[in-house]
């Protein structure tokens, strides 16, 4: 670890004299040290769905116009867990690395449980790239406002039916109308007005150090972002608790590394590093 510890001191400080930004690309690996499945394990998202669908069923814009309720009592039992999830280390970590570095830094996640926000990392240098569950939007598309749904909204258990009250709390506040999750669905495409597609790119374009947390690249725009920096000779660091694409990229960028084993432990010496290169 002596050796790594000096391999990462010298990227941030080659990093830093840079004048560029440092971008944290970050996956559900990173949550999942706050209690949420991943996606793709045993428990995942992906792998267990509602009583009735599977989840790249019911994730999807299709299964939204045909049933609403399946699409929303999933997605609300997911909100559920989110919010009696805490931020980790890790989650701190990257919002005190925000606090340090200010306008070089930029924060871009593929999670939609909000904990990013929560731990103090600003909307403004957040790029939640998939949305967050925490918010919706009008079915019929009055506007493009997206409104928190309501704190009253009860915690949800799964296949668990909503009342008539709580369908009265997922009413568009402008229209009257239904209202979709703000996420990403399966069957739709980024944008930038909804999940910062262009923002995310720009960052990659003007990114000296990328530090990838806990993602799997199996989506296509943190792929994207990773072959971004790697072709214009950016530094990548990879945290994650096995290998995978994004860490091969990272060894094949200069100065990266392959850091294997808990976010809640490497992150916070990636940002006491680069608190010392600062701060002397």
């Amino acid at each position: 670890m002596k050796t790594q510890i000096e391999q990462l001191r010298r990227a941030v400080t080659d990093a830093l004299k840079t004048g560029e930004l440092i971008t944290v690309l970050t996956g559900a690996g990173i949550s999942a040290e706050s209690g949420i499945p991943t996606f793709r394990g045993p428990e995942g998202y992906w792998t267990v769905g509602s009583r009735n669908y599977q989840p790249s069923e019911i994730a999807t814009e299709a299964m939204l116009r045909k049933n609403p309720e399946e699409v929303w009592k999933w997605f609300l039992f997911r909100r559920g867990i989110c919010a009696d999830a805490p931020p980790n280390p890790g989650h701190v970590a990257i919002a005190e690395m925000e606090d340090l570095l200010g306008n070089r830094f930029r924060l871009i996640t593929q999670n939609v449980d909000g904990l990013h926000i929560r731990a103090g990392n600003t909307l403004e240098r957040t790029y939640q790239v998939h949305g967050n569950l925490n918010y919706m939007r009008c079915l019929k598309e009055c506007s493009p406002a997206v409104y928190p749904i309501p704190e009253s909204m009860p915690k949800k258990a799964r296949g668990e039916d909503l009342s008539r009250t709580e369908w009265d709390m997922l009413k568009c506040p402008a229209c009257g109308s239904k209202t979709r999750p703000h996420v990403l669905f399966w069957d739709e495409s980024y944008n930038e007005y909804y999940y910062r597609f262009e923002s995310s790119l720009h960052a990659a374009g003007k990114t000296s150090l990328l530090i990838v947390i806990g993602t799997s690249g199996s989506t296509n725009l943190p792929h994207h972002v990773v072959t971004t920096v790697l072709r214009r000779g950016g530094t990548i660091l990879d945290v994650n608790i096995e290998s995978n694409v994004f860490s091969e990229a990272a060894l094949r960028s200069p100065g990266g590394i392959f850091l294997k084993g808990s976010n809640g432990d490497i992150v916070p010496t990636l940002f006491a590093l680069i608190k010392e290169q600062i701060t002397g």
